[in-house]
Order: structure tokens, then sequence, then C-alpha cells
């Protein structure tokens, strides 16, 4: 929200506080940058029909005389009652968890919902699991991912003082910090029992007296934001003890890119967003079972202690350059202004950037050729595609139960030039297969898919290609993080893929097809996610 309020006031509207207030009232607060807070008082005694109405008075009483049209942002439905009859030049629904899988739930949340998907311009998500459950709800949601303020938790790294409720704890330590409720799988937590747990957070939905006691755990109950670099400084190791229930569903957990900037290795539960997005992250381990999430503990510890520490944090230090709040907030007030200002298409949101190419499809072609004009051509690419990910037809990503599924089929790449299977290998990891198709095409026998062989026997040509060596594979692409490639025009099947030699070149004399030069990988994260999720 502050990085709304550069272009905007923002009033930031929060849950009730009933405390028997004679007359209801609101209390407002200068968070400064632009956000005001806006907190109603209540009697206890207000419920259904006549608290919304008295809510709806202070909401009018506060914003009805604003003379321009209102951006609606809703993260609860609950909030819909009182607020619905407001004059907005956009609605949106920032949906970060789903609702109707956590305990307590209001039987009037779903309806309300609905309601709010009826009612809402757009929809965003907090993750890519989640736009997967409500893509079919409405016909403009986007996943939007949370980023993390990297410099903030990186004050983690330069601990000189310990918070004071930690200080007296031995090491070891594994810490946690955010809500504690019914997604904590609390068994797990009793097993580790041979390093010291640090459990930072307000406990919710659960009777505290289910928390396990022990003398290596610490419950320090909730802490304040500007708190938490303090408190994981202490740390050795940050844990993400999630069960796997209906609540854990569909989380992206935000706090996997703090711990990391805070500079710890991260030990979670097979969370299907933790996996798709840092899977293969050397700092972070995600484990399967007590005994599997026991052990990876121990070797994030190893990982932390055993002065191992530059490599795995340089990943993962590139890894969260990639996200940023502003790219956030400027691909969002973008998406609001195609909404709220339809006659002005062209304004951006934060800043004009100018691009020396546009490439339009992000399928093998697309992306080779954008990675080649601004790795060896030093040029400003944009790349857009209709789809919400690059790869084309090639794409796979993992699904609910964390699978690795083909979404558009199955794919084999083929290629007998060392050097592309070197190129490649830059951006992806391999399966190694091979097999060799030939398709009887005008009395002669000829590769299919159609490569440079192909051509040259059916049209009588001496194509050569440039380097020699012969490899195959099959490869990996995956989903990039927001902001990779945009919506706009599209590919179909030919521009998601690029045919290439599966067999030796013919003989003779003809044009010789030079590969471009193979360096600096500047396109790494905008083509292969295998090796940074």
């Amino acid at each position: 929200m502050t990085r709304f309020a550069r272009n905007m006031d923002v009033l930031f509207w929060e849950e009730p506080i009933e405390d028997d207030s004679p007359t209801p009232w609101l209390e407002l607060r200068d968070e400064g940058a632009g956000v005001t807070v806006a907190v109603p008082h209540l009697a206890a005694a207000l419920v259904g029909e006549a608290r919304a109405e008295v809510l709806r008075a202070l909401l009018d009483a506060h914003v009805g005389d604003v003379p321009e049209r209102l951006v609606r942002w809703y993260y609860t439905p609950m909030m819909l009652p009182f607020s619905r009859h407001l004059d907005a030049a956009c609605t949106v629904y920032d949906c970060m968890d789903e609702p109707k899988n956590f305990r307590f739930t209001p039987p009037e949340l779903m309806p309300l919902e609905q309601g709010l998907f009826g009612l809402a311009d757009l929809v965003f998500t907090g993750g890519y699991s989640l736009y997967e459950a409500k893509r079919a709800s409405h016909a403009s949601v986007h996943p939007l991912p949370s980023s993390v303020d990297s410099a903030h938790f990186a004050q983690g790294r330069r601990l000189v003082q310990d918070a004071a409720d930690q200080t007296g704890l031995p090491r070891p330590r594994l810490g946690f910090y955010g809500v504690i409720d019914e997604r904590m799988d609390l068994e797990l937590i009793a097993a580790l029992a041979d390093a010291r747990v640090v459990m930072v957070g307000p406990v919710v939905k659960i009777d505290p007296a289910e928390l396990p006691q022990r003398p290596n755990i610490a419950w320090l109950g909730p802490k304040g934001y500007t708190e938490l670099p303090l408190y994981a400084g202490g740390w050795d190791a940050a844990l993400m003890p999630f069960a796997i229930n209906e609540a854990t569903r569909f989380i992206s957990p935000t706090k996997t890119s703090e711990y990391l900037a805070a500079g710890l290795p991260v030990v979670s539960t097979p969370i299907v967003d933790v996996i798709r997005h840092y899977g293969e992250v050397a700092g972070v381990f995600v484990a399967d079972g007590t005994e599997a999430f026991v052990d990876a503990c121990d070797r994030a510890l190893a990982l932390a202690l055993r002065g191992q520490g530059e490599a795995w944090r340089s990943e993962a230090d590139a890894l969260l350059a990639e996200q940023s709040w502003d790219q956030v907030a400027a691909r969002m007030l973008g998406l609001i202004l195609q909404v709220a200002e339809p006659d002005k298409p062209l304004r951006k949101p934060v800043r004009s950037t100018r691009f020396d190419y546009l490439v339009v499809g992000a399928g093998f072609a697309g992306s080779v050729m954008a990675e080649r004009l601004a790795a060896d051509g030093g040029k400003r690419v944009l790349v857009i595609d209709k789809r919400p990910h690059i790869a084309g037809n090639a794409f796979d990503h993992r699904d609910e139960a964390g699978i690795l599924i083909h979404q558009y089929g199955p794919h084999i790449f083929h290629t007998s030039s060392a050097d592309v299977f070197d190129y490649l290998s830059r951006f992806t990891e391999w399966r190694r297969y091979e097999h060799r198709v030939l398709a009887e095409v005008r009395g002669q026998l000829v590769p299919i898919p159609i490569n440079r062989t192909t051509l040259n026997k059916l049209f009588g040509l001496s194509l050569l290609q440039y380097g020699s060596g012969g490899r195959a594979g099959a490869r990996h692409l995956s989903p990039p993080y927001r902001g990779g490639t945009g919506g706009g025009a599209g590919t179909g099947r030919g521009a998601g893929g690029v045919a290439v030699p599966c067999s030796p070149p013919a003989g003779g004399k003809g044009a010789k097809i030079r590969l471009p030069s193979l360096r600096r990988p500047a396109w790494r994260r905008a083509v292969c996610r295998r090796r940074s999720r």
C-alpha cells in the first residue's frame, strides 16, 4: 500500500475493535508515506445488519465527500456488506487464502466471496496454487505472489545484539515466526528434540493447551514487523512446519523469501508453492514426514554452521533480487488503470521504459531470440505472450499434489549439436532419452520431426551445422515469477518450439549456419526456473 500511496491517498480499513464504546467512533492513524489506518470502535452488542449499518455510516462520514471515484480493494469478503454501495472506478479482490478451508469460517463468508467475485473487476491471488483454484471463478484473475523487503530482513545478517527474550536460549536454534494456528504441524515441532526451537507469533483458533511443551521449545508470542529481523538474526535455520491439510493446500508462504533474505537456510514441509518456486534452491530443504524433516533440519544446520554460507546465500540473493515490491505494485496499478482509465491505455503506472525490441511469443524461438539480443547485443527486450508463462507448449509445472506434469503434453528435445546442448544446459537440467523416428516421404526415409537432415534429403540441399557432437535429452522448463512474461499477443504450436538436428549433417558444400556465441547467461531466470525455484 505504501507503493500505491505514491500515486494516490490510501485508507486502510481494519477490523472493528469491540470495546463497548457508548458511541461508535473511528480511530485514524497516520502511518506515514500517505497511508492512513482506520479502526472502527464498536459495542460488542452490535451484530448483523445493525453492525453493518453503523460501519457504513462511519465509512460514509470519512469518504462520502471524496470528489474522485474510489478504487475499492478487498482482502476479505467480510468487508463487503457495509462498503458495496461505494462508487468505484475499479474494485479489486486481493485473495490471499482459500477462506473455506480454515477453522471457524463464518457461514456467510462463502456467499459473500461469490458476491465479491461478481462485483470485482480484478482478482489477484497470493500464489500460483491459489490462482489455479480461483481462475475459473472470475474472468480476470492474476497470480501475484508476495514479494520481500530484502533490505529489511537482511538486517538479521548483521545482528549485533540478540532479542532479549531469546538471548539465554542455547544454540543451535531453529526458528519460526507467523500465525500459529491449525496450519501448524504441532507433532512435527514436538519431534525436534535435539535443537532449540523458537516459535514467534500469536496463537489463534487453536487452544494454547495443545501446544507441545518441551524444555527445548520456546513460545515467545507475537512480535512486530520491525522486530522480526532481530529474532531471525539469532537463529541458525528457519522452519516452515506446516501441516499438509486443507488449510495449507493453497498457501504460498511469504516467509520463505524473508528467511532467505535474513541469511537463513529454510526447512519446509512439502507445500506446493514452496516446491514450485524454491524446490531447487540450495538453501531450501523440503521434507515430507517427521524423520525426513528432522534430517533436513540437520542438513540445514550443517549448511549454516560449517562455513558453507557464501555460495548458497549468493544463489538466494540472486533469486531475491528478482522479487521487488515496486514491480509488483507497478503491475497491479497497471491492471487497475486499464479498468479505471480505459481511455488512457498508454499511461505507465510507475515510469516509462523504452525497449529496443519487441518479441511476440515466449516459446523456444522467441526466448532464444530475446536472450541473444539482450546478452550479446546489449538490447532491452520486451517479450509478450498470450499465455501466462514461457516455453510455449513445452511448459510444465507441478500440480496440486506437487507432481511435475506437462500441461500441453510431453515434449522431447533432440539435438546432435554440442553447441546447442551446451547452450540450453545453462538454463535447464535434462532427463536423458534417445530415439529415432523416420517417415517415408517421396520414397525416402527422413527424420521426423523435420530437421536439417530432412531438408537436405527432400530438397537436395547441403546445409551444414556449425559444431559437432551429439547428445539428446528431454528439457524441463518451469513457470516464472510474476512479471516474467505478461499477457498480450500469442503463439501457436510452431512458435513454441524449434527444430534442430537429430542426426549427423549431410556432406557436401552449402550454406553454413553458425550458432550465436555462448556468453553471459543473463536470461537464466527468465527462461528456466528449475535451478532457481
